[in-house]
C-alpha cells in the first residue's frame, strides 16, 4: 500500500470536433453509423458482471425510422433487483474500501477512452438511437460525459483533502464514507452523458449503484457499461437493469438496503418516487438521499434594448435543437411589442428554412421525437395551439408519423401569458410567445416568475445593463440556471452546474463539487494525543 498523496490530473473540457465535410471525425461516425445500422444487438440485464436473459423481450428503435429495430434487450423485474441488490452489497466491500486514487483511475481510464476509440461508437448510438445529430451527439455523449468523468474525480479530490482544524493536543480528521447501502441511478432517454454521470457520481465516491436507463435509451446505455467495463469497473458495482419503470423502481425502493436516489426524468414520477420513499422510511437503515432534475417550462425574456439577431438566434437553437427535447429548452418566450415585428419576421423565416429527417443525413438541423408517446403528445399541444382562441401558429404546426416521429419546429403566438402552452411542460419542438406592451415590463416579468411551477432555465436578453441587473432581481428564483444574452441551454461540466428549483428538482447540481457531497456520510473523528489523566477543573481550587 502507499502511503504517497496523489493529486489528479486538472480537469480540462474536452474541445468539441465539428464533423465538417472531409474531415476525419465526420468519416469515423459516418462508418460507425453504418456499422451500427447494419447490425442488431441483444442486450442483457447485468448483475453483478454477470450477463441475465430474462426472455422479457422490448425493443429499441430509430425514431426517425421506427421500422428499423436496432437492438432487443431483456427488461429486469423484482427477481433481479433482489439480485441486483445482493451483488452491490458484496461489491461494496472491497469498492469501498479502495484507496480513492484507484477508484479515480478507472473513470479517468473511462474519459480517455472515450475522447479516442469508443468516442464514435457512443455518438453512433446516440443519433440513431436517440434521433440526435452529429453534432448534438458530440456534445452530449463525447464532451460532457467525458467532462463528467473528469471533473468529478476532481471534485472528489477537493471533499476529500476538505479537513476540519485541531487545537493543541487534538488531531481532528473527517472520512467521507459511502453511504450505508446501494444508490439507485435513474437515467433519462435525452442526454447519453446523463446516463453516464447519474451512476458513476456515487460510484466514485465508492458507493455500488443500481441503473435503470430509460427503455428509449438502453442502446447507447449498454455502451455506456461496456466503457466502464474496459475501463476497469469491478463487476457489482454499478447493475444494469433496463426495464419497465415499476417493475424495477417499485422493488429497488422498498429494499432496505436503498440508500439513495440520483435521478432525471418527469416530475410526476419523481413525486411519486418521493412519496413511496416516505412511505418506507421505517424499513430503511438510513434516510435515503433524494437528488433529482425534474423538468422545465424555461424562458426567454426580452427587454426592448435586446439585441435582436442575438435573440433570434437563441430562441431558435435554444428551443428547437435536439427537437426541444431537453429540460432546459427554451419553451415560452417573453417579447417586447416594439422589437416584436423584428422579431417575429426573422424568427418564422429562420424556422421555415430548418431542415429535419434522419440525422444520419449531416444537412439536417432536427430528428424525430423519442416515440409515438411523445409524437401523440406533442401533437395534443398542437391541437390546443390550433383550437384555442387565444393562441396563432406562426410556423411550423405539422407532423408525420408514417416513417419516423417527425414534428415540424412550431412558433405560436399567444395574447394570454397565463395560457396552457406558456405553462405546462411540452418537451418538444413547440415555442409559445406572449408579446407584452413595453410599459408593463415589470407586470411581465411577475408573471413569467409565478406562470409555470418549474424553475430550471431562463434567459434574458438586454443590452442596457441597469435592464440586467433589475431582470435578474425580478426572477431570481425562477431558474436554477440564469443566462444572460444567451439560449439557456447548453450548460457545460465544470462552468456552469446544471439543475434547479420549485418543481425541476433538488438543484443539487450536476457537474460540480455539491452534488458528490451528496454520496458521502461523514464520520468526524477526534483522537485526543494526550488524555486528561484526573476528573477535577482548575476553578474548583480553593482561592
Amino acid at each position: 500500500m502507499t502511503n504517497a498523496r496523489f493529486h489528479v490530473p486538472p480537469p480540462k473540457n474536452e474541445p468539441n470536433l465539428h464533423y465538417a465535410p472531409g474531415s476525419p471525425e465526420r468519416a469515423a461516425l459516418k462508418a460507425s453509423l453504418a456499422r451500427m445500422s447494419a447490425t442488431e444487438v441483444e442486450i442483457p440485464v447485468v448483475v453483478g458482471g454477470k450477463e441475465i436473459r430474462t426472455g422479457k423481450i422490448a425493443e429499441v428503435r430509430m425514431p426517425h425510422r421506427h421500422g428499423h429495430v436496432l437492438a432487443r434487450f431483456h427488461q429486469a423485474g423484482p427477481g433481479e433487483v433482489a439480485l441486483a441488490a445482493s451483488a452491490a452489497r458484496e461489491a461494496r466491500r472491497g469498492w469501498g474500501a479502495m484507496a480513492w486514487h484507484d477508484r479515480a483511475a478507472v473513470f479517468l481510464k473511462a474519459a480517455e477512452l472515450l475522447a479516442g476509440p469508443w468516442r464514435q461508437v457512443l455518438n453512433g448510438a446516440t443519433v440513431l438511437g436517440q434521433s440526435k445529430t452529429a453534432f448534438q451527439a458530440e456534445i452530449d455523449s463525447a464532451c460532457e460525459a467525458i467532462d463528467f468523468w473528469r471533473w468529478n474525480v476532481a471534485f472528489a479530490d477537493e471533499i476529500y483533502a476538505q479537513q476540519p482544524v485541531s487545537s493543541p493536543g487534538i488531531w481532528n480528521r473527517v472520512e467521507h464514507r459511502p453511504l450505508e447501502g446501494f444508490v439507485f441511478a435513474v437515467t433519462p432517454f435525452n442526454f447519453t452523458a446523463i446516463a453516464a454521470n447519474l451512476p458513476t457520481a456515487p460510484a466514485i465516491m465508492g458507493n455500488t449503484v443500481l441503473w435503470k436507463p430509460a427503455s428509449t435509451a438502453v442502446l447507447s446505455g449498454w455502451h455506456v457499461l461496456k466503457l466502464l467495463e474496459e475501463a476497469g469497473l469491478p463487476p457489482g458495482v454499478v447493475n444494469f437493469l433496463p426495464g419497465a419503470g415499476r417493475a424495477v423502481g417499485d422493488p429497488v425502493l422498498a429494499h432496505p438496503d436503498f440508500a439513495g436516489i440520483h435521478f432525471t426524468g418527469s416530475t410526476a414520477v419523481f413525486q411519486g418516487m418521493w412519496r413511496t420513499i416516505a412511505g418506507n422510511l421505517p424499513t430503511y437503515r438510513t434516510y435515503p438521499r433524494i437528488v433529482g432534475e425534474t423538468g422545465g417550462k424555461d424562458f426567454v425574456f426580452a427587454h426592448p434594448s435586446a439585441q435582436v439577431d442575438a435573440l433570434v438566434t437563441a430562441l431558435v437553437r435554444g428551443a428547437f435543437e435536439y427537437q426541444g427535447q431537453k429540460c432546459s429548452a427554451a419553451s415560452r418566450a417573453y417579447v417586447p411589442r416594439s422589437l416584436w415585428p423584428q422579431v417575429k419576421e426573422r424568427l418564422v423565416a429562420e424556422v421555415e428554412a430548418l431542415k429535419m429527417g434522419d440525422p444520419a443525413d449531416f444537412r439536417n438541423f432536427m430528428g424525430a421525437v423519442i416515440d409515438r408517446n411523445a409524437f401523440e403528445s406533442i401533437n395534443g399541444y398542437l391541437d390546443v395551439a390550433r383550437n384555442s382562441p387565444e393562441a396563432r401558429i406562426l410556423a411550423g404546426g405539422k407532423s408525420d408519423g408514417s416513417e419516423g416521429w417527425f414534428i415540424r419546429p412550431t412558433v405560436v403566438e399567444t395574447t394570454n401569458p397565463h395560457s396552457q402552452l406558456m405553462e405546462e411542460e411540452i418537451f418538444g419542438p413547440v415555442l409559445t410567445v406572449f408579446v407584452y406592451p413595453d410599459e408593463k415590463l415589470d407586470e411581465t416579468l411577475a408573471a413569467c416568475d409565478a406562470t409555470s411551477p418549474y424553475a430550471l432555465t431562463g434567459a434574458v436578453f438586454a443590452q442596457d445593463r441597469r435592464a440586467v441587473v433589475h431582470m435578474a432581481k425580478a426572477l431570481e428564483n425562477a431558474a436554477g440556471n440564469f443566462y444572460v444574452n444567451d439560449k439557456p441551454t447548453g450548460a457545460v461540466v465544470g462552468q456552469q452546474p446544471f439543475g434547479g428549483a420549485r418543481a425541476s428538482g433538488t438543484n443539487d447540481k450536476a457537474g460540480a463539487l455539491s452534488n458528490l457531497m451528496r454520496w458521502v456520510s461523514q464520520r468526524a473523528i477526534k483522537e485526543n494525543l494526550v488524555p486528561p489523566t484526573s476528573v477535577g477543573y482548575p476553578h474548583q481550587a480553593e482561592p
